[in-house]
């Protein structure tokens, strides 16, 4: 990205970080609740077996996937969140929907790094960065062993859609956000990177300013008491 489209990038508000708190305080607030009123493995019917509250704590992934050492899945998760924030400044102010899809997805993330940061020191004394992420949205599509047949996953027993939460909403919602908004986010920097009249005109305007502030203060200078008498 050149200079005159960062320097555009930053003259527009974006609300990116205003969403990026929503998220978090959507998901801890949720997450808060079924703590306070769940057990482990409770289960609530909502619509019948196809959408439940179930709670669950997810030492892997996103989506009730298990893989890998909790710290170390910890580790990645932060070093990745800390690329995605690094970008998002960088583009925050350019064009509102990409960067509010950032948003939801820096807010999801942040929202499971705090799981896997602090819940397990706070509510089993773990060591930080061992907790688990606090699953329940239970969407209950498909269940069952895939056929021998199909490579990798045949005879392995699936479950569609695995148990999640706020925060995975917010990362998938940021993530079709950003596929369905990208082209014309960069189409946008394109064409500030092609039309230097626009950053002219911008530049002009700030010169213009900066006259006129120095005209007025030049005009007070010379109408002063000593002159006037």
């Amino acid at each position: 990205m050149k200079a005159n489209a960062l320097s555009e990038s930053r003259s527009t508000g974006i609300p990116l970080y205003a969403f990026v708190l929503f998220v978090i305080v959507v998901d801890q607030l949720t997450k808060w609740i079924v703590l306070k009123n769940m057990y482990k493995h409770q289960s609530i019917d909502l619509l019948g077996d196809w959408l439940k509250f179930t709670f669950t704590e997810n030492p892997g992934m996103a989506f009730g996937i298990e893989y890998g050492y909790p710290g170390l899945i910890s580790v990645v998760s932060i070093a990745a969140t800390v690329m995605i924030l690094v970008y998002a400044y960088k583009v925050s102010r350019f064009y509102r929907p990409y960067s509010i899809s950032l948003g939801f997805v820096l807010g999801g993330a942040l929202g499971n790094i705090i799981d896997r940061v602090f819940y397990g020191m706070i509510l089993y004394g773990e060591p930080v960065l061992q907790g688990k992420v606090v699953d329940f949205i239970h969407v209950n599509v498909w269940r069952g062993t895939v056929s021998e047949g199909i490579p990798f996953l045949g005879g392995k027993f699936l479950a569609l859609f695995p148990i999640w939460n706020v925060a995975d909403m917010a990362i998938v919602l940021g993530v079709v956000g950003i596929l369905f908004f990208q082209k014309r986010f960069h189409d946008r920097v394109d064409e500030l990177n092609n039309d230097p009249d626009e950053s002219a005109i911008n530049r002009s305007n700030t010169n213009d300013s900066s006259a006129s502030e120095a005209d007025k203060q030049a005009e007070v200078i010379t109408t002063s008491p000593l002159q006037q008498e």
